[in-house]
């Protein structure tokens, strides 16, 4: 009798959680390439299992098998084989929905070569997302091990595409990912529906395996302000008619306003649901005190710590161990508790209530109904819980350019750049590009140089701009050292012009050729001038003796140079004796005056010679 009533808690708890909300379905797009009959774009329904591109595309062939075309048993027992060869597109395979789980066909599908799964739906309705199975009813061994992408289309595709192939049409598709996620600005927001609990079978293994493999890429990304991250936990409410019931005093803390399932599904043996719900807590809080310190991400180590130092098996899931793990990471312990307070008592707890809100979708996100569950940027993520996986989809939802270095890296995206500069301006002699690899690609834009900023449309033409331009490959302009002279025709302003400089002639880009000064009468043509042409100038001296003046072009004689310095001379001495004159006469004046106030202090103390001797001493 108790097991019944405590299936029935269950299931009007999880009633409450499901029937209620509005669960959302998250898509990509589809595109047929060929045949035209059917060319167009489509929207398919992501898989949550698998690894989907997120922020990258997928271009195959499709394949619809004459037999299993359900695809529920393995494709070696009917010698069918989807292994790509050289020079193929990658296979899609399509099969129908039904007869079996969906994440089997994709195994199926997987283990025979395909590159994708196509399901299409057996009746018309609007797209539902393809999940996994319970785990009661399934084997779930070879659930973490799907690694190829899955769809859902309509039947009304899926019968267009089956009649194309029939017909004996190719048909091409363009799996696209690269808007599955919004990526408005420079940082992601993201959440991770979570659960402490360890004993609920794969799924709670794949979430601490998860955050253990997770944590280092999450941690950098949020010290550097890359992402901000917030844990959320799930909780239900027990019905009002069951709160005074052992099965709901044991799931429940605050009066029935908080449960969660029990751990081992039976209320006799182990830990009891309100264990989880307290855990939860206790970690929200932990997140919640760490944030407000500045260092949120303290939650991956304790989340970590936690379920190796305190598992249920090893009967350490309690308060005891989780205060130990948290002075080890130092942080407030008293805050928690405080956060945490009274779970007995019949008042709302403010965190909970908190994350119970936070359950209901708003916007494009709907109502969190399955565990684990990964929000990026409002949007629920679909698929595996791999590492690799989700670091893809984080990439993604930056705007393009602004991503993160580790989202460069190999192991997460192909740099486009590096196969013919990904059809963007280049300078090879300057090494100098316009293609930048982002996340999704590369993008043409022409680049920002020590300073120097080129401008143009980033494909054909690009070209240094500003005071700086001609520090970067001479402005693209011509230049050219030559009898240990070096000249530029670059002009180092705002303008992007090349004019040659004086003595040469050209178009200041390619070209600058010396002016023979000389040949062209341009310079030194006075009648006693003799004119020698040099690489962007000319020498010019005079006969006779004389000195040539450069600004007039003309000779002079050199006696008016001796005239001219002798005149200095006597201006020179003039100075001098008039300065010594000044400065005897200074030191005349001065000695006067010294003797002045000597003499005035002297007489207040003694009689002086020049001063009468009558003075009576009453009078001093």
């Amino acid at each position: 009798m108790r097991g019944k009533v405590g299936l029935l808690v269950c299931f009007s708890v999880l009633l409450w959680g499901s029937c209620l909300g509005r669960f959302v379905v998250e898509k990509n797009s589809l595109k047929v390439t060929s045949p035209e009959s059917i060319k167009d774009a489509y929207e398919c329904a992501i898989g949550n299992f698998g690894v989907p591109q997120y922020g990258g595309t997928l271009v195959g062939s499709v394949f619809y098998p004459k037999s299993n075309q359900e695809g529920c048993k393995s494709f070696d027992d009917f010698d069918i084989s989807f292994k790509s060869k050289p020079g193929v597109f990658p296979t899609f395979l399509l099969v129908d929905r039904g007869d079996c789980f969906f994440t089997l066909k994709a195994w199926n599908a997987q283990r025979a070569g395909a590159a994708a799964i196509l399901v299409a739906d057996n009746r018309d309705e609007p797209l539902i997302t393809m999940d996994t199975p319970e785990e009661e009813n399934a084997d779930a061994d070879y659930l973490d091990k799907i690694t190829i992408p899955s769809a859902l289309v309509s039947k009304s595709l899926g019968d267009s595409i089956k009649k194309a192939l029939s017909g004996g049409d190719m048909v091409n598709v363009n799996l696209d990912w690269r808007e599955a996620l919004p990526h408005p600005d420079d940082r992601v927001e993201y959440e991770f529906w979570t659960n402490s609990n360890d004993e609920c079978g794969p799924k709670c293994d794949s979430q601490i395996e998860f955050v253990k493999h997770f944590k280092g890429a999450a941690q950098i990304l949020e010290q550097k302000g890359y992402t901000q991250f917030t844990p959320h936990y799930i909780t239900w409410y027990c019905p009002e008619v069951f709160i005074l019931s052992k099965q709901c005093k044991s799931q429940c803390i605050n009066h029935g306003r908080y449960c969660a399932p029990d751990p081992e599904q039976d209320f006799n043996i182990g830990y009891d649901g309100k264990d989880v719900v307290v855990q939860n807590l206790r970690q929200a809080c932990f997140f919640k005190v760490a944030n407000e310190s500045g260092k949120p991400w303290l939650w991956w180590d304790y989340v970590t710590d936690f379920s190796i130092r305190c598992p249920m098996k090893d009967k350490k899931y309690n308060k005891d161990c989780a205060d130990q793990v948290i002075r080890s990471l130092g942080v407030d312990l008293k805050k928690i508790d405080q956060c945490i307070g009274d779970t007995d008592a019949d008042v709302d707890n403010p965190v909970l209530k908190t994350e119970q809100n936070a359950q209901i979708g708003k916007g494009s996100r709907g109502d969190v109904t399955i565990l684990p569950t990964l929000v990026i940027n409002n949007r629920q993520f679909r698929g595996n819980l791999d590492k690799g996986a989700v670091l893809k989809a984080i990439c993604s939802g930056f705007q393009e350019t602004t991503e993160p270095p580790i989202c460069l890296t190999e192991d997460i995206e192909t740099n486009e750049c590096l196969e013919n500069n990904g059809g963007c301006w280049q300078d090879k002699v300057a090494n100098i590009t316009a293609c930048r690899d982002t996340f999704r690609g590369r993008v043409c834009e022409c680049p920002i140089v020590n300073g120097v900023k080129f401008s143009g449309d980033g494909y054909t033409h690009c070209e240094a701009s500003g005071g700086l331009r001609c520090e970067i490959n001479n402005g693209g302009c011509w230049r050219k050292t030559q009898e240990g002279r070096t000249y530029s025709a670059c002009i180092d302003d705002n303008s992007h012009d090349c004019k040659c400089p004086p003595g040469f002639k050209g178009d200041g880009v390619k070209n600058c050729e010396d002016v023979d000064e000389c040949k062209e009468r341009l310079a030194c043509q006075c009648p006693e001038c003799t004119c020698k042409n040099t690489w962007g100038s000319y020498e010019c001296s005079c006969n006779g003796g004389l000195l040539y003046m450069h600004e007039n072009d003309m000779c002079i004689r050199n006696g008016n140079t001796e005239v001219s310095w002798g005149f200095v001379w006597v201006i020179f001495l003039g100075l001098a004796v008039t300065g010594a004159a000044g400065y005897a006469i200074y030191k005349y004046r001065i000695r006067r005056y010294m003797d002045s106030e000597i003499r005035a202090i002297m007489a207040q103390y003694m009689p002086l010679d020049n001063q009468p001797n009558n003075v009576a001493h009453a009078e001093i």
